[in-house]
C-alpha cells in the first residue's frame, strides 16, 4: 500500500509538472517537463535523503562521536525491528527531527542540537521513535520524493513567469503567469498535505509503542511545539518545500488543523497519544513543559538516570 501511495503521489505530481510545462509551451513544454519529472523521479529517488541532509548541513555521528544518542537510536532501531539507521546532527538550535532514505535498509535519522540540549533522554527516545515509525512505515521515501518535486514544481512556475508571458509562443499571457506561479506550488503543497497528518498520527502510534510509554512522545511534542515558535530554524525556511518532513513544523508551528497546515494540531495529537496510553494501560497525566514521563527507561527496565531535573536541558549537551 505505502508503495501504491508513493506511485499516485509521484504520478499525481508529475501530471501537475506536466500541466506547468504545457501553460508555458504548449504540447512540447508538457513532453519536456515530463521528461524533466521522469529524470527528477529517478534522480530522486536514489539520491533524495543526502540532498536534504546536505540541504540542512547535517553532519553523521557514531558511537565514539556520540555514544549516548547512537546507542539509544540502536536500542530503538531494535525494538522496531529496523535495521540500523545512520544518525545524523544539524547545527540548530530549534528542537527538532526527521527521517529520510528510500528504504529501511537506506534509512537515516537526523535530530537537532535544540532537541538534545532541550530533551531529556525520555522525551528524545520518543521523538526518535517516532521518526523510525515513519522509516517502518516506507514514509521516508513518499517524505523526501515529495518536498524535491514539489520545490521543482516551485521553480518551474517561477520559470514560467519569466518566459510564459507572450500568448504567441503559446505562453499563458502575463495574467495566466501570475495565476500559475501562486497555483502550481499551492497545488503541489495540497498534495504533501493531503498524506501529511495521517502519516503524523500513524507515526505517533507506532513510535509510541515503539518506545513503550505514549507519554514520552506527549510531552517532547509540548516542548517541541512551544521552541518553534520562538526559535526560527533558517534552513527551513529557505526550503519550506521540506517543512513537511520533520516532526513538528519548523516554519510556525501551527497549533491549529485546517487545509494548510502541514502537521495536524499537536494538541489533537497528545490527546491521541493519551488516548493510547489508556488503551495501553499506563499513566497519562495532562503533558507540561517541565514533566517527563515514565520513571522506566524504553527498554522496559528502571532508568538509572531519571527524568531530567530541569526543563531546558537534556542529558546531552
Amino acid at each position: 500500500m505505502n508503495y501504491l501511495r508513493t506511485a499516485m503521489l509521484l504520478a499525481g505530481l508529475t501530471a501537475l509538472f506536466m500541466g506547468v510545462g504545457y501553460l508555458i509551451g504548449g504540447a512540447a513544454g508538457a513532453m519536456i517537463a515530463l521528461v524533466i519529472a521522469a529524470a527528477t523521479n529517478l534522480f530522486t529517488y536514489w539520491n533524495s535523503d543526502r540532498m536534504v541532509l546536505r540541504m540542512y548541513g547535517a553532519h553523521e555521528v557514531d558511537r565514539a562521536s556520540a555514544p549516548e544518542l547512537v546507542g539509544l537510536v540502536a536500542e530503538l532501531a531494535g525494538r522496531a525491528g529496523l535495521p540500523m539507521p545512520r544518525v545524523f546532527v544539524m547545527d540548530e538550535a530549534q528542537p527538532n527531527a526527521f527521517a529520510t532514505g528510500r528504504n529501511p535498509e537506506n534509512a537515516a535519522v537526523a535530530v537537532t542540537v535544540g532537541l538534545m540540549n532541550q530533551l531529556s533522554r525520555e522525551e528524545l527516545a520518543g521523538v526518535i521513535a517516532h521518526e523510525l515509525a515513519h522509516i517502518k512505515h516506507h514514509d521516508t521515501l513518499l517524505m523526501t520524493v515529495t518536498a524535491t518535486i514539489a520545490g521543482a514544481i516551485s521553480m518551474l512556475a517561477q520559470f514560467g513567469m519569466f518566459f510564459g508571458g507572450n500568448r504567441g509562443n503559446n505562453g499563458p499571457g502575463v495574467v495566466g503567469s501570475i495565476l500559475m506561479m501562486i497555483l502550481a506550488p499551492i497545488g503541489a503543497m495540497l498534495v504533501q498535505m493531503a498524506i501529511s497528518r495521517t502519516r503524523e498520527y500513524a507515526a505517533d502510534n507506532l513510535g509510541a509503542r515503539i518506545a513503550g510509554q505514549p507519554m514520552w512522545l506527549a510531552s517532547a511534542l509540548v516542548k517541541i511545539e512551544g521552541a518553534a515558535h520562538q526559535v526560527p530554524n533558517y534552513d527551513a525556511e529557505r526550503n519550506p518545500a521540506t517543512a513537511h518532513m520533520f516532526i513538528i513544523n519548523p516554519l510556525s508551528g501551527h497549533g491549529v488543523d485546517n487545509l494548510f497546515a502541514t502537521h495536524p494540531s499537536t494538541q489533537n495529537r497528545i490527546a491521541a497519544l493519551q488516548q493510547l496510553a489508556a488503551e495501553l494501560g499506563a499513566q497519562a497525566p495532562s503533558v507540561g513543559a517541565n514533566e517527563n514521563y515514565p520513571p522506566r527507561s524504553p527498554w522496559g527496565q528502571s532508568s538509572s538516570r531519571g527524568p531530567s531535573p530541569g526543563p531546558s536541558r537534556g542529558p546531552w549537551g
